[in-house]
């Protein structure tokens, strides 16, 4: 991601100051920080906060595309109002996954009158993706059980690959977990270099119906973030995708 990330950055006329990771992490200062107009963030879910704490710090907004600390959503955005800095984040920066996004709230709602059809959500990455289910997954899951009258509950079963020593060898898979009726499963699975697909799927004993949103590479998700570093350029407080995009729905 950081390489995409600083080829879309030149490529729009931008100047990549600053690159961090694990081996400089810890020499760079304040001062390194306070040249940047805005920072970019993708790493872990450990590092992500104390990242983003440099930044409030260092008074630079900053962009989040990390995912799998949302649990301390609450204590960061208080952090961001407290330095009075500026967060964007998103669980993914891809134009088309929040186009997606919204058609996934409005079928959800269009659902409420046919019961018969059922709900399941499957999202496949790359075997080095940390968290499972994918931050993407988790804001459709959150779509669906706030417009989707009889789903209040997500459930996650994974299934796994890992590549050791150039070979791929094979995690077991979590069991499918019991699913009341205000439940629906995510299935997550983790398979070679996929970037990211998507799939919500409705099943009846008639038909299905599927929204899906396949990435096809990485280019998506770091111009959505370089877009997002663009937005916040000056800016105070906290925003994210739906800030950046105009969409005319109810």
């Amino acid at each position: 991601m950081g390489k995409e990330i600083e080829q879309i950055a030149l490529h729009r006329k931008h100047e990549v100051i600053l690159k961090i990771d694990e081996h400089n992490i810890n020499t760079v200062s304040k001062d390194d920080l306070k040249k940047c107009d805005a920072a970019i963030e993708f790493s872990t879910p450990h590092s992500a906060i104390s990242n983003m704490s440099r930044c409030f710090d260092a008074g630079v907004p900053v962009v989040v595309g990390t995912t799998g600390w949302y649990d301390k959503l609450e204590d960061v955005k208080k952090l961001c109002k407290e330095k009075n800095g500026c967060l964007f984040y998103a669980s993914n920066f891809s134009i088309g996954v929040n186009i997606v996004f919204k058609l996934n709230e409005q079928l959800a709602k269009i659902m409420n009158t046919y019961p018969d059809y059922d709900v399941s959500m499957e999202e496949v990455h790359h075997v080095h993706k940390l968290d499972a289910p994918s931050g993407t997954a988790i804001t459709l899951a959150n779509g669906i059980v706030n417009n989707l009258q009889r789903k209040t509950n997500w459930k996650n079963a994974t299934q796994q690959e890992k590549i050791k020593l150039g070979e791929t060898e094979k995690y077991s898979d979590s069991p499918v977990p019991a699913l009341s009726d205000s439940d629906f499963l995510i299935t997550s699975r983790r398979i070679d270099e996929v970037p990211g697909t998507h799939t919500v799927k409705y099943h009846s004993a008639i038909d299905d119906i599927e929204i899906m949103h396949k990435a096809h590479n990485r280019k998506g998700f770091a111009l959505g973030a370089v877009l997002g570093a663009e937005f916040v350029k000056g800016q105070k407080g906290i925003f994210g995708m739906n800030d950046l995009m105009s969409f005319n729905i109810n």
